[in-house]
């Protein structure tokens, strides 16, 4: 049994569309102490349950709903999810079958006697097993006395195919030797004289596409916490009687002591024991330099040792550590995250009850006027068939594969159709600052020699022995003289002491590199002018290493994490389309202020961790902003999942790509820019595609109730309409970058 307060994540199928979430809801809001909250695009139902409710008592609620519900699956159970290929599996049998049944009522040249029986034979399987799906909807709905798309999905597919076997077997469509002529023609015809079965096969067909596209995107929800859960150690050397032991996590207990060497991941969270290094935190930080820590500080699990060995006190375990909580921060953000209704949903609403109404209105005019019994049948039928629209299954699906392709060879990936009606709403844009704004890496800016010391020497020395140190600082001065000057000298008696510089021989000149206050060790001092340079760098939250040799200091180099050259101008842009952009970090404020003040923005939030970036994203949502969030590092991930839309720099971790609805493969803002302005105007198609996809079958209604409809013209509007989305969509790979120099 269930205690005080337990909290159930079960797993829902069966939903189709976002009003089947609402009702599952509601259901299971009305048990006694219970409060649930379903989400359609996670497909998964968040509840908490008093005491003396059980797990199996949920599920069976669910069940009587009409749904499934069971708890989470393993990742092995979701990479082998059986209702994905199933769907697969019917949209290919369906695609194999109907295509020809569409030839053949299409184009009378291909139409051989008998034809017509051929058609039925192929067509039946599409219409029953590969249909299953919205027949089965559509009985769900009509028990709850609710209507959606897939109720007049389900009965236009069924009377176009019901329809077509009457005419068949008791009409005259039946005869050896009949056609369905290519002719345009408004005429009272004789209804038991036309099949729909191309209707029928058609909707089915490309109503499954569309049906598996969003099946696809929706399985992949899950991908953010299994990237985090990937970036943790996987074993760990525990110290146990003084023997140090490899052993998987899972053995690894709060107050075991570890070792963590340089370079490898930290397992779990603790504290120094012993040991002195650099931890390059910037999974959790943001922050492109390492953190110096000595005996009795507080390591995080995942973050990286690039310094010394370590011994850890573990201090949490498990689902306790930081890493987890990120996770769970992502989980929650994305659960909580309100997916924009479809908007086909939103259209049937109004759309499917007027067609009934006018079915039933045209059934009953037909009766009273004395038309007989089989005219009115066939132009009630007639306004069902003519009414269920084909093109509206093709009319996201498409303009999404043409809009997605276009975006990925602008280096821009859109995850799915949710992701789309939130461009449309977004004002202002939060932009993390390392490796979004700046490069994420530390680079050279400037070499300040003292009086009469040759700069390149500086540089030269200061290379030669930062070399030995893993440092990201050193590797920044290595890299940029390796670049300026080829080839650097070696190092001997080569000493890193922690936190302060490095020192060693070369060239037969002992070279000490770092802070001031170890060339104070030394009785090594800056002149007047190296100090004002020093502390000038500082003031501009740059990094300023002092370097000395003979007993004498030679230079200042100053090291820092540089700004994109793009990210001004593609903050301009962004500024142009409308949003307001926030600069987000969790560097230092100082830090920070600088970066703002030279790409021009405004707003900063600096020194915020993971929970406190979620926590201002939910802030300006409540001061009713719709916000879109940019970051590249896992300590983005919750953030990019709580935002209205998430943007994640395909140069960052796996963790921000998967919590994303887009991913900027080029790695600057101009992606930013060109991903809102390609997603707005896909779903401009997209909104365009359901306007005709309806608009041809609503202008054919009058047609169908009174009589006038020929099989030719509900061929034709069922095949114009699809042919007016693919052009439409089509038009999206004229879309162009707004970047310079970009196609």
């Amino acid at each position: 049994m269930a205690g005080a307060g337990a909290t159930y994540d079960l797993e829902i199928g069966g939903m189709t569309c976002a009003s089947c979430a609402s009702r599952i809801e509601k259901r299971l809001n009305r048990i006694d102490g219970v409060t649930a909250s379903v989400n359609y695009a996670t497909e998964k139902a968040h509840v908490e349950a008093d005491s003396g409710i059980d797990v199996d008592d949920l599920i069976s609620e669910v069940v009587r709903t009409g749904y499934t519900a069971s708890l989470p699956r393993t990742e092995e159970d979701v990479e082998s999810d059986g209702d994905y290929r199933l769907l697969r599996l019917r949209l290919i049998v369906a695609a194999a079958l109907a295509v020809p049944v569409i030839l053949l009522s299409m184009i009378e040249p291909l139409q051989f006697s008998g034809w017509q029986w051929a058609s039925l034979v192929l067509a039946t399987p599409v219409v029953t097993w590969a249909a299953w799906p919205f027949h089965r909807a559509a009985w769900l709905n009509a028990r709850h006395r609710a209507v959606t798309m897939d109720t007049l999905i389900s009965v236009g597919v069924t009377a176009a195919y019901l329809w077509s076997l009457y005419a068949l077997f008791f009409g005259t469509a039946g005869m050896w030797g009949m056609t369905h002529p290519f002719r345009f023609t408004i005429e009272r015809g004789d209804g038991l004289g036309s099949i729909y079965l191309e209707v029928a096969a058609g909707v089915t067909m490309f109503l499954l596409l569309g049906r598996f596209l969003e099946h696809r995107s929706k399985r992949r929800a899950g991908a953010a916490l299994r990237a985090l859960g990937e970036l943790g150690a996987k074993d760990v050397a525990i110290l146990r009687d003084g023997v140090e032991q490899r052993m998987p996590l899972a053995e690894l207990l709060v107050g075991d002591v570890f070792v963590v060497r340089p370079g490898e991941k930290i397992a779990t969270d603790g504290v120094v024991l012993d040991g002195t290094s650099a931890i390059d935190a910037s999974m959790l930080t943001g922050e492109s330099v390492p953190v110096e820590v000595a005996a009795g500080d507080a390591v995080t699990g995942a973050t990286v040792n690039v310094g010394g060995r370590l011994l850890v006190t573990a201090t949490r375990v498990g689902a306790d550590t930081q890493l987890a909580r990120m996770a769970q921060l992502v989980e929650e953000a994305q659960s909580g995250k309100a997916e924009a209704q479809r908007l086909a949903d939103r259209l049937s609403a109004v759309f499917v009850p007027i067609v009934f109404a006018i079915a039933a209105v045209t059934l009953a005019a037909w009766l009273i006027a004395g038309g007989g019994a089989a005219a009115a049948f066939t132009a009630a039928v007639a306004v069902l068939i003519i009414a269920c629209p084909c093109a509206l299954g093709l009319a996201t699906p498409m303009a999404l594969l043409v809009g997605t392709g276009r975006g990925a060879q602008l280096g821009v990936l859109i995850k799915g159709p949710e992701v789309l009606e939130s461009t449309r709403r977004v004002d202002t844009i939060v932009l993390d600052k390392t490796g979004t704004v700046t490069s994420g890496r530390m680079t050279l800016l400037d070499v300040i020699p003292a009086e009469g010391q040759d700069p390149q020497e500086v540089l030269r020395l200061a290379a030669a022995v930062e070399e030995a140190s893993e440092h990201p600082i050193a590797q920044a001065i290595v890299r940029a003289a390796t670049e300026r000057l080829g080839e650097i000298p070696e190092v001997s008696d080569f000493q890193n002491v922690q936190g302060r510089g490095v020192t060693g021989v070369v060239d037969a000149h002992a070279v000490i590199a770092g802070r001031p206050a170890l060339l104070a060790d030394w009785a090594l001092h800056l002149s007047p002018e190296l100090t004002a340079a020093f502390e000038h760098a500082e003031s501009e939250a740059r990094t300023a290493i002092a370097v000395a040799w003979d007993g004498e200091v030679r230079g200042v180099l100053v090291v820092a994490d540089q700004i994109k050259p793009s990210s001004a101008d593609a903050i301009a842009a962004l500024r142009g389309l409308g949003l307001t952009p926030v600069l987000l970090t969790g560097d230092n404020e100082q830090a920070a202020r600088q970066v703002a003040a030279a790409v021009g923005i405004d707003q900063v939030r600096a020194g915020v961790l993971p929970e406190g970036k979620v926590a201002e994203i939910t802030a300006l949502q409540q001061q009713g902003r719709v916000v879109a969030m940019v970051g590249d590092g896992v300590n983005d991930a919750a953030a990019l999942a709580q935002s209205d839309l998430g943007v994640a720099m395909g140069t960052g971790t796996d963790a921000a790509i998967e919590a994303s609805d887009l991913t900027l493969v080029r790695g600057d803002l101009w992606g930013a820019v060109d991903a809102i302005r390609l997603a707005r105007r896909t779903l401009g198609t997209i909104r365009g595609n359901l306007f005709w996809a309806l608009a041809y079958n609503v202008a054919a209604l009058p047609l169908a109730a009174l009589g006038l409809l020929n099989p030719m013209l509900a061929g034709a509007a069922m095949a114009f309409s699809s042919v007016f989305v693919v052009l439409n969509s089509l038009r999206l790979r004229r879309f162009r970058s707004a970047a310079p120099g970009m196609s």
